[in-house]
């Protein structure tokens, strides 16, 4: 009999990893960043949840989360409206004695009073920087029937130093047992990397908590996964399925490309497991005599009357006559003018790029053109 995963509670953190990816960030969380045409990096994550069974989550956030709030609002769209449970926003300063977190300890603290009242008996924490459609009700069970004190969710492959440097890898021994947590050691090779999502039982994330936290223990990778090692049964589930990890510009400009092959893009939006996101009433693109679009993903709303290639393009984005668009990814409302030629770049939200210029970036080092920017 598969649990019932209304016991479950979901804790995401919106503002993980922002300083990996300050272009993008510095107006908005890690979680509200926007991605693959119409999506935002929580609608992953959120979805997952919700695909799985689970109705109550809490998103906890630290700072520039306007956006955050305007993209959830009252979460209708991932069908967590709801008066028992849904969706909660946990900001800093929600107690007394609280702040601004340092690490994920101290954010759990602070949310500490929501976690308690919350009737569940097991807690799925996650960091929003992965593009990735988990079934969790596997999770949750492979977690029970292992009799793990904790389960981190890890990908198998050969990583870069880059990528490592980032990161923590684990050594695993014959049984799935975590023997040895590295973190943010740039080591190429063949590892086991963490993908920040944890399965934990919460009386245990409690006790943890209340623990470490009056001993000045907040970062719960170095203080509870690496200094527990022995006294706790930390286990990896190894996840199979396709993401992506966003942690540099290059590798969000990568994940996003990735969607333009239909292979991928097809292991990551599923039938049975839709992704959701905020819905946004737009007319559909017109395409006009002299346009051309080729391998490309185009939202609802735009207007194209120039060349596409290779490109994601957002909602309401404008590509006049005689332009020419070449692996870009461009956001919402970005207008490219006539005549221009772009290649290799990323626009935010309400770009404007004038007539008749000529903007190109070296391939796998895009240029990025910021919110609200004329050029």
């Amino acid at each position: 009999m598969s649990y019932n995963m209304t016991n479950v509670l979901g804790i995401l953190f919106a503002n993980s990893h922002d300083e990996l990816l300050p272009e993008l960030s510095s107006n908005r969380t890690m979680a509200s960043i926007p991605f693959g045409g119409r999506f935002r990096l929580i609608d992953f994550q959120l979805s997952g949840m919700v695909n799985s069974g689970m109705t109550t989550v809490g998103v906890i956030t630290k700072s520039n989360y306007q956006s955050l709030l305007d993209h959830i609002g009252s979460a209708r769209h991932w069908d967590l409206a709801r008066s028992d449970g849904g969706l909660t926003i946990l900001p800093p300063y929600g107690r007394v004695d609280s702040g601004l977190y340092t690490g994920k300890l101290e954010a759990l603290m602070g949310a500490l009073g929501y976690i308690k009242k919350v009737p569940c008996e097991y807690v799925v924490v996650s960091d929003c920087n992965l593009v990735i459609n988990v079934d969790y009700s596997k999770l949750i069970e492979t977690h029970i029937g292992s009799g793990a004190d904790i389960t981190c969710v890890v990908a198998s492959g050969k990583f870069t130093d880059k990528e490592t440097a980032n990161s923590v890898t684990f050594e695993v021994d014959e049984t799935g047992r975590i023997r040895e947590t590295v973190i943010n050691r740039a080591r190429a090779g063949e590892y086991k990397m963490g993908l920040n999502i944890f399965i934990i039982k919460k009386q245990l994330l409690i006790d943890l908590i209340c623990d470490l936290i009056p001993r000045g223990k907040y970062n719960f990778d170095r203080d509870v996964l690496q200094a527990m090692t022995d006294k706790l049964n930390i286990r990896a589930y190894e996840y199979t399925g396709y993401y992506s990890r966003i942690s540099s510009l290059e590798s969000y400009y990568d994940a996003s490309m990735e969607l333009l092959d239909p292979e991928k893009l097809g292991k990551l939006i599923l039938k049975k497991r839709p992704v959701y996101t905020k819905v946004r009433d737009d007319a559909p693109s017109k395409y006009g005599l002299s346009s051309s679009v080729s391998n490309s993903m185009v939202a609802d709303g735009c207007v194209i009357d120039g060349v596409v290639e290779n490109s994601i393009l957002f909602r309401g984005v404008r590509v006049s006559k005689g332009a020419v668009v070449k692996n870009c990814i461009l956001m919402q409302d970005t207008v490219i003018g006539k005549s221009t030629e772009v290649s290799n770049i990323i626009t935010d939200k309400n770009v404007n790029i004038g007539d008749e210029l000529c903007i190109s970036s070296a391939k796998g080092s895009p240029l990025y053109i910021a919110k609200k920017r004329t050029l």
